[in-house]
């Protein structure tokens, strides 16, 4: 018998400081590790997209973000990279507010914690991350990576 279907959603956060955005390297996941990503996480039961931003972002590297500083950048809908992986909804926000010192709260999952040229990304940044940044600065709200274009 086959599992039923699962989306899970993952709430992202681009800081947004001097034209540069904060990237963490990923270790010791099992997901995408070696390749930079932004502070996220699952969204959790009865959680909206932004509270999940606020906890993750404080979770991992110690930001404290008043929700009503978060902006909703756009919404990325991801399909799972071998066919036993959940499909994702994820929500990518930004802010330039926060109060804390930024520091990697989870040195077994993050290697380090960067500060990157907004306009060049480093090439091992996860590709999706990648995608929805360019597809932000364009304007689109929404838009797929990774999906199977038979079944959309």
């Amino acid at each position: 018998m086959t599992e039923p279907f699962k989306r899970v959603s993952v709430a992202h956060v681009f800081f947004i400081q001097q034209d540069q955005v904060l990237l963490l390297k990923r270790q010791n996941t099992g997901h995408n590790d070696n390749q930079y990503g932004l502070p996220a996480g699952k969204i959790n039961r009865g959680e909206t997209a932004s509270q999940a931003a606020v906890r993750e972002a404080f979770e991992e590297c110690g930001a404290i973000i008043d929700p009503n500083d978060l902006q909703l950048m756009t919404v990325m809908q991801i399909g799972p990279p071998h066919p036993e992986a959940d499909e994702r909804i994820d929500f990518f926000f930004q802010t330039t507010r926060w109060t804390g010192e930024i520091t990697n709260r989870e040195p077994d999952k993050c290697r380090e914690l960067s500060w990157f040229p907004l306009h060049s990304l480093p090439d091992t940044t996860i590709p999706f991350i990648k995608q929805v940044w360019q597809n932000a600065q364009q304007g689109q709200l929404y838009s797929t990576f990774n999906m199977n274009p038979d079944k959309i």
